[in-house]
C-alpha cells in the first residue's frame, strides 16, 4: 500500500466510493482488491459487485484466493 495506514473495510470502501481521497491510482486498486479478497464487494450495494467483476475481467484485480 502506498500509505502507512492499514487497509481496512472502511478505508477500502471509502477509497472505492471516493469519499476518502486516494493518494494514487494504485491505492484505489489496492482498495478494490481488499474488497474482493474479503468478499465485502459482493455484500455491498450492487455497484460494488459490478465494478469488482469488471476490474477482474479486465485484469486489474484478481479473484479472491
Amino acid at each position: 500500500m502506498t500509505t502507512k495506514t492499514r487497509m481496512d473495510d472502511f478505508t477500502a470502501t471509502g477509497l472505492a466510493e471516493g469519499f476518502i481521497e486516494a493518494e494514487s491510482q494504485e491505492q484505489v486498486i489496492e482498495a478494490w482488491q481488499h474488497l474482493i479478497d474479503t468478499g465485502l464487494c459482493w455484500r455491498l450495494q450492487g455497484w460494488f459487485g459490478r465494478t469488482a467483476r469488471d476490474l477482474i475481467a479486465n485484469g486489474i484485480c484478481t479473484e479472491a484466493a
